[in-house]
């Protein structure tokens, strides 16, 4: 089961919205195939598994360790129950039960009723830290929620109004921090920021220090002022503006209307769900993050304090919690938080 979580974490930032599994088929003590969930829309790691074991007589001889259990339900995909049916194995071993509705133990049921043996529960913990997006998001019906910020020694985000450069970027963390930053945009589906973060520091918010997937882009602008021109409106990765305002929207910038009278937070959440985008990184500023902070509304939460010092400035939110990890980047230091 540890070789099977292994191979799941291959998948990392390719197989969403669907889980990462890992599969091994193992013959009298040997692992004879292994695969793991490769691709959105593309085979299951028991496919993969059982499709690289040479000798297909071995299989009815043969104990399937899977990280996360066979689905029962036509997708993309035929089930992997079957599969594992019609080849004969005799055994199957589950690291954790499938919360999503469609399988929910129907794929150990139809595997128990066609006389295999089934295990459940074998290294679930770590099966479930495994997927803890993907549980959270069919669970708790929200998407699985990162915090994200960087701060001086003193701890602040950013200078102050008064200060002569106010308005350009502020840059606190360092190259290695930037580019971890960007690797973590590849395994997100989305990422928010607020409508002053889109107007000093005009970020793009792409993948360009990393390779992998673009998530999509999501700026909060109340009076729908922000600038044509900004990075943000480049209609090069798929952005969503939420507002008050009525807006005409096109095939990669879309403009989504939420009642700025009540909490947002919900609102915003409940478009995610939705939209089954099943995690998102705040990168704030300071309001924005604070707000689901909170709300308690995060799920793990990325601090990278940097080698400067402001003196004054913008003060950085308030988590009440104590980092999890601890991670020097060279001049800079990366503290996570898990709720």
């Amino acid at each position: 089961m540890r070789r099977c979580v292994e191979l799941a974490l291959l998948g990392k930032g390719e197989v969403a919205p669907n889980p990462m599994v890992g599969a091994v088929v193992v013959h009298a003590g040997k692992i004879i195939g292994e695969g793991y969930h490769r691709q959105y829309g593309g085979p299951h790691a028991e496919v993969h598994a059982i499709a690289a074991v040479k000798d297909k007589e071995l299989l009815k001889e043969s104990t399937i360790y899977v990280s996360l259990e066979p689905c029962a339900h036509y997708g993309k995909t035929p089930p992997c129950s079957d599969l594992i049916i019609a080849s004969g194995i005799p055994h199957v071993v589950v690291g954790s039960v499938d919360p999503f509705a469609k399988v929910a133990g129907k794929g150990i049921e139809k595997m128990l009723k066609a006389g295999i043996k089934v295990e459940v529960g074998v290294l679930n913990e770590a099966c479930l830290e495994l997927n803890r997006r993907f549980f959270t998001f069919h669970q708790q019906k929200r998407p699985f929620i990162f915090l994200k910020w960087a701060q001086t020694l003193d701890g602040f985000l950013d200078i102050d109004r008064s200060h002569p450069e106010f308005g350009q970027p502020t840059w606190i963390s360092n190259e290695l921090s930037r580019r971890m930053v960007h690797k973590q945009r590849t395994e997100v589906d989305s990422i928010l920021i607020g409508t002053n973060t889109a107007w000093k520091d005009n970020p793009s918010l792409t993948v360009r220090e990393w390779v992998g997937r673009q998530p999509v882009r999501l700026v909060l602008d109340r009076k729908n002022h922000l600038p044509a021109d900004l990075h943000l409106k480049d209609h090069s990765v798929r952005t969503v503006v939420f507002t008050q305002e009525a807006a005409v929207s096109s095939e990669k910038l879309e403009y989504v209307q939420i009642d700025f009278r009540k909490n947002i937070v919900p609102q915003i959440l409940g478009w995610l769900y939705e939209q089954n985008l099943q995690s998102v990184v705040v990168e704030g500023g300071r309001q924005l993050l604070q707000a689901f902070i909170d709300q308690e509304m995060w799920d793990e939460a990325h601090v990278y304090i940097g080698h400067t010092w402001f003196g004054s400035g913008v003060p950085a939110p308030k988590l009440n919690a104590l980092p999890t990890k601890h991670e020097l980047l060279h001049d800079t230091q990366l503290q996570v938080f898990i709720r």
